[in-house]
């Protein structure tokens, strides 16, 4: 891999500003806008629902996951930018006008609707596999069944289309599940919607607006777009940190690399070189800081080493992790506040009751932003109390406490 020299040196603390106003914590416009409208509003409304748009298309690609814990993560990441959007206007945000589809990016992802052609790469790649997880018995019989089910019905969940399982375990997928979904992947089908969590499969010809119906691009163009969008998303990042976003291949990186509009750029205290966006370096990042829970699959936090590097701050998921192994807990959110992660804490709820199963600080100085943290998400999601179970040590729980007393 050739690099060209870095023209623009950063601080250590430059970089985290970067990254924090890039992915929408610090002086984000989306934010104030997506905010217009008291925290008590449940509903949501017009302006609640840009907001939540303008987050999408600022970060490129929201993660989903099946964990739900105060919320599903995909309504976690606006609630933690702009506050307490209602989660219906959230789900009608991202699922209503075509405004989005669900394909696989840094996972599965929801991604805006303009960027279609820009996974053609991936679409092509999956085709000439011929196979993802699971092969079919009748390739060309069960998809074209599905297809015919599609064009007559119209969107349909999986369930709808015949059963996602033949009756074993969740990974045994029936005929027409497989078909579907190697449908989904090569591009002939698309999700536009989730209904009560199950994907619903419309026709992309039906679903994509025509002008963004097409694979015409080829992989080079792909591929730069994507590197691009990394970038801006990020602000700052290494080789590994921008080919991670969209999870492309470092030799993908590096061919398109030179050609995408990032700039190089030495980071004080990396070892590795960095590009960043020239946007980002054009003005310091200033505004407000958010202080709020977040998501293990935030894209601010999902890249564990890049977390590290920026924040000094070592985070794990561990909802997969045996329960007596754990350390933080099942689904230990990171605490920011004030351009820093300061704590974690593995929420719950009963009843009307947030609990903070178990939480840590990074110091006595980060109790009353926890304490807030925790209040807020306790009213975004309808409870009217909390209780810090388990913490650190005795005089967090303490400390904690009081601070909740006080608020």
């Amino acid at each position: 891999m050739t690099t060209a020299t870095a023209a623009v040196s950063l601080s250590a603390d430059e970089a985290r500003r970067i990254a924090l106003r890039a992915q929408g914590f610090l002086g984000a416009p989306d934010r104030t806008k997506g905010a217009a409208r008291s925290a008590s509003d449940k509903g949501g409304g017009g302006r609640r629902v840009d907001g939540v748009r303008g987050v999408l298309r600022h970060l490129g690609a929201v993660q989903l996951d099946t964990i739900s814990v105060l919320a599903r993560s995909h309504e976690l990441i606006p609630y933690a930018r702009l506050g307490a959007v209602g989660r219906e206007a959230v789900e009608r945000a991202y699922w209503s006008d075509g405004h989005a589809f669900e394909y696989w990016s840094h996972a599965a992802c929801i991604l805006p609707i303009e960027e279609w052609p820009h996974f053609a790469f991936r679409r092509r790649a999956r085709r000439e596999n011929g196979y993802r997880w699971h092969r079919m018995k009748d390739r060309e019989g069960s998809c074209a069944l599905v297809l015919d089910r599609l064009r007559a019905e119209g969107p349909l969940t999986s369930t709808e289309l015949g059963g996602a399982k033949n009756g074993g375990p969740w990974w045994d997928w029936s005929e027409t599940k497989i078909a579907v979904e190697w449908l989904l992947d090569t591009g002939d089908v698309v999700c536009t919607e989730r209904r009560g969590w199950k994907r619903v499969y419309d026709l992309a010809e039906r679903a994509v607006p025509q002008e963004l119906l097409h694979d015409e691009l080829d992989d080079t163009e792909c591929l730069r777009r994507l590197v691009g969008l990394a970038g801006r998303s990020l602000g700052v990042g290494t080789r590994a940190d921008l080919a991670d976003y969209h999870r492309i291949k470092g030799e993908q990186f590096d061919a398109v690399i030179a050609d995408s509009g990032l700039v190089p750029v030495e980071v004080e205290g990396w070892a590795k070189p960095a590009w960043a966006d020239p946007e980002a370096l054009a003005a310091p990042p200033r505004g407000r800081h958010r202080t709020t829970l977040l998501s293990p699959f935030d894209s601010l936090v999902w890249d564990r080493p890049r977390t590290e590097r920026i924040f000094g701050f070592s985070h794990k998921l561990e909802a997969y992790v045996p329960k007596p192994r754990r350390v933080h807990g099942y689904f230990a959110m990171p605490l920011l506040t004030g351009g820093r992660l300061r704590g974690r804490v593995d929420p719950a709820r009963e009843g009307r009751t947030l609990v903070a199963r178990q939480l840590s600080l990074t110091s006595p100085q980060a109790a009353p932003a926890m304490a807030a943290a925790l209040r807020g998400a306790a009213e975004w999601v309808g409870c009217d109390d909390v209780r810090v179970e388990r913490a650190q040590t005795p005089q967090e729980a303490a400390a904690v406490t009081a601070e909740l007393a006080a608020l």
